[in-house]
């Protein structure tokens, strides 16, 4: 996840300001508590605690869900974070040369994808689950989450390039996680991005998230899968970075992308890989984040 600092984003900065917050993030870090544990813990009251974590809650850092036990219902709290990158510079201030644009999940130009699989739409789901065929459903544009067990899905990224240009970096920023039978939010999966067939770097998702209920995810859907998490992947001259972290030595000079040139963007879990645990990918209004395929491209 990338954030600019700006007054924009306040509520997630000031978040930080806090060392009781921050004590509240650590302790999260552990495992998922309840608003009575985390007070007693820290030795403040419960109403204290419970606006930190409305403070954590605006900024997009923890989640939270009403359980029935046998002490009545609790408030449980989790992070829905695992990475932030923190922008001090804009690039679209910095350089104008650039553009935007925002892919449907669903506007996948090829796929290949194995069970367990399937789309949604915000009102339903596309044909039946477990059937790769409804991937070339017509209606899949639509598709507001999809999922599969191993495979990958192929995204058409406009060029807008003229004359002599050439792209400078490239970046690319999306919901996603694993895709378990229901959901396991233990279940690692090797997710690998390319480029026009030019790998760019693989990452290991953790897990399938499916405990907190997705900020987004409308309420006919009871499937499992609720969220995943907001990764950003940025080629770049120096190489391509995952939310800021290196993530190979792959550079947009390699690519060498100019005017009339396709690109590709690639999204694929190999059944083959150690971890071969599965996509899910979410666009606006499903998940925690309600936003598509965002792709900003800058040239020279």
């Amino acid at each position: 996840m990338n954030i600019r600092v700006t007054s924009e984003h306040f509520p997630f900065l000031e978040a930080f300001s806090s060392e009781t917050r921050i004590k509240i993030i650590e302790m999260l870090n552990e495992k998922p508590r309840n608003i009575k544990d985390m007070a007693a813990e820290l030795s403040l009251s419960s109403a204290m605690i419970t606006k930190h974590i409305q403070k954590l809650e605006e900024a997009g850092i923890v989640g939270t869900e009403s359980l029935s036990g046998a002490r009545g219902r609790q408030k449980i709290c989790r992070l829905i974070q695992d990475s932030v990158t923190l922008q001090f510079t804009s690039p679209a201030v910095a350089d104008r040369s650039g553009y935007s644009v925002s892919i449907p999940v669903g506007q996948y130009t090829r796929y290949q994808v194995n069970p367990t699989c399937g789309l949604a739409s915000e009102s339903g789901l596309i044909g039946m689950m477990d059937d790769p065929r409804y991937f070339a459903d017509p209606e899949h544009v639509k598709a507001k989450h999809l999922w599969f067990g191993s495979g990958y899905v192929e995204y058409s990224i406009p060029n807008y390039l003229v004359g002599d240009q050439a792209i400078k970096s490239l970046s690319v920023t999306l919901e996603i996680c694993s895709e378990a039978p229901g959901y396991n939010e233990d279940w690692p999966s090797d997710i690998t991005f390319y480029i026009n067939d030019s790998e760019l770097g693989t990452w290991t998702c953790p897990g399938d998230y499916g405990h907190a209920l997705g900020v987004f995810t409308p309420g006919w859907w009871t499937f499992g899968t609720q969220h995943g998490l907001l990764k950003t992947v940025m080629l770049r001259a120096e190489g391509t970075f995952l939310d800021g972290i290196r993530l190979s030595d792959m550079t947009a000079k390699q690519l060498n992308i100019r005017k009339g040139d396709d690109i590709r963007l690639r999204i694929e879990c190999s059944s083959s890989s150690e971890h071969p645990g599965g996509i899910s990918l979410f666009g606006s209004g499903f998940g925690n984040y309600n936003q598509d395929i965002d792709i900003h491209v800058l040239y020279e």
